[in-house]
């Protein structure tokens, strides 16, 4: 199946068939109800005059059965920016088949050809499938780290908050 997998950067008639397999991914992660976003809106940020991400499409026989979508970070400790990976996800139908480890590669190629000092994502506790995946092709997977989020309604208090400046801000991380 490898050989019959094609890797490329996604175009902007990949959308609809990109927010499908978004909305796939959502089913599988039990969050389609956290799905509110919209095709317009993902082909703006892929495409529009201020790109905010980038997506790889894997096609099988022509078919599209998975995606990467991703952008740049920047490590302040390495002085040298990265890559985060948002999302990848591939098809049931399609998994353990290596198509995964093809992404992965891919975009590991493109952070060294970037300059990147590392690719980073992040990985629900309860999916130890694609934890021991991760592990297998050398990711480290951080048990010290948590993610942190501001959204909604509380980004919008934050965001008005008034500024003001307080020790107790100093070096937090």
């Amino acid at each position: 199946m490898i050989n019959d997998l094609n890797l490329r950067p996604a175009t902007p008639a990949d959308v609809p068939v990109l927010f499908r397999l978004i909305e796939r991914l959502a089913e599988y992660e039990k969050l389609s109800h956290a799905v509110t976003g919209n095709a317009n809106d993902l082909k703006e940020h892929l495409f529009g005059s201020k790109p905010y991400v980038e997506a790889i499409i894997a096609e099988y026989n022509g078919q599209a059965v998975g995606f990467a979508l991703f952008f740049h970070n920047y490590s302040t400790f390495l002085t040298k920016p990265g890559i985060y990976l948002e999302d990848l996800f591939v098809l049931p139908a399609y998994r353990r088949q290596g198509i995964g480890k093809q992404i992965f590669s891919y975009l590991a190629k493109l952070a060294v050809d970037r300059g990147c000092g590392r690719m980073e994502w992040s990985v629900l506790d309860w999916n130890q499938p694609a934890i021991a995946f991760y592990e297998r092709i050398g990711a480290d997977v951080l048990p010290d780290w948590r993610i942190c989020r501001v959204a909604g309604e509380s980004l919008t208090n934050l965001a008005s908050a008034p500024l003001t400046s307080s020790a107790s801000d100093v070096g937090s991380r």
